[in-house]
């Protein structure tokens, strides 16, 4: 089968690791991947590594960031020309949320194509926030074009209940998360803890934004006093970076690491780390949250998006998205001065990961839609 794989290279966010990690399984199961994504020309570095080498066309456009993408009015006439001379048997959008979503099944239609979506927008279905209802805003944007499409990949089961609500029909629905290379993502003890002169580690990796709900933890550890031989890892960037450093540095026992491009240094840090931690307001499935689980690390998150639904049932600890400082004023020191508890934790993350979220799992379930 060839499928033309339509989605993003950079800037990098979950979306972009998605469909890396997702058109290389498909090419070493020896089907054919095109790829085809919004770049401002054929030579645009690829800073991220791990692309699969398979034949590329680039869509023009003006502005595209982690959230959002507007193409040029020339993309859909490029798009077209690319799929009529590639000849897919299917193609596969991981939906860049941008205006060309939207004339994407009219184009595939009058090609006589199949078209399967990923629809990939973090959500928090009790609307408890600002950032919440904004995100709502989306769904409520995508769902009517959504039916249009011969079917939609979604992440979990609070996903498909917001968009049936939405007046998606559920024949339309695919239940099928994001999953870890187990292999690569596994437990270790790499000696990280004597290069920042810690006892106990603890990591944030992700995007240092509003949605992500960062100052709640930055406030919490600084809060919590955790002494000289606790460090919180900060590995990302964002917008906030700057606003938020200088509040919250080495002197609170705060490191921040920057963006860490190389996948297996995000390993190693990941690895050693004793706990993990996510405070976001809003999400889709954090595939951060998932290599964590997978190295063994134990794992706080809100119940925003589908992460709740990731750790329930002892698999974590989960928090709700209200009142983030607090719960974590009391969560911190715990994890800090039992680490009997984290490890158990992390044994359970694992599991969990081997039993719903392992990459081979879901390329196979992807194989069968």
């Amino acid at each position: 089968m060839h499928i033309t794989w339509l989605g993003k290279k950079s800037p990098f966010c979950g979306n972009v690791t998605y469909g890396r990690e997702v058109t290389n399984a498909l090419l070493d199961r020896g089907y054919q991947v095109s790829f085809l994504h919004f770049a401002q020309e054929e030579s645009e570095a690829d800073d991220q590594g791990g692309w699969p080498n398979c034949p590329e066309v680039v869509l023009p456009f003006f502005y595209k960031s982690q959230i959002y993408t507007i193409p040029t009015p020339k993309s859909s006439k490029v798009l077209t020309q690319a799929l009529k001379k590639l000849k897919p048997d299917l193609v596969h959008a991981s939906l860049t949320l941008s205006p060309l979503d939207f004339r994407l099944p009219e184009i595939c239609e009058e090609l006589n194509l199949p078209l399967i979506a990923t629809f990939h927008p973090p959500f928090d279905s009790k609307l408890r926030n600002l950032k919440s209802s904004t995100q709502f805003l989306t769904y409520q944007l995508y769902a009517p074009f959504l039916a249009n499409y011969d079917k939609i990949i979604i992440f979990s089961r609070l996903q498909q209940q917001l968009l049936v609500k939405l007046g998606v029909p559920k024949s339309k629905l695919a239940v099928i998360p994001n999953g870890v290379d187990v292999l690569k993502y596994s437990p270790g003890s790499p000696d990280l803890k004597a290069k920042y002169n810690a006892k106990r580690l603890f990591v944030y990796l992700g995007r240092i934004s509003t949605e992500k709900n960062i100052e709640a933890l930055l406030k919490a550890w600084k809060h919590s006093h955790m002494g000289w031989d606790s460090k919180l890892l900060i590995v990302g960037d964002g917008p906030l970076t700057a606003s938020l450093r200088p509040f919250y540095n080495e002197e609170c026992g705060i490191k921040w690491l920057g963006f860490v491009a190389d996948e297996q240094e995000r390993i190693h840090i990941l690895r050693a780390a004793d706990a993990f931690i996510l405070p976001s307001l809003v999400e889709g499935l954090s595939l951060s949250l998932l290599e964590a689980m997978s190295c063994g690390v134990a794992c706080i998150a809100t119940d925003a998006g589908a992460d709740g639904e990731v750790l329930e049932d002892g698999a974590g600890v989960i928090v709700k998205t209200q009142g983030v400082t607090t719960q974590l004023n009391t969560l911190l020191p715990l994890f800090r001065d039992h680490p009997e508890i984290t490890k158990l934790l992390g044994q359970k993350a694992r599991q969990r990961v081997l039993d719903r979220y392992t990459l081979s799992q879901n390329i196979t379930r992807l194989e069968k839609l």
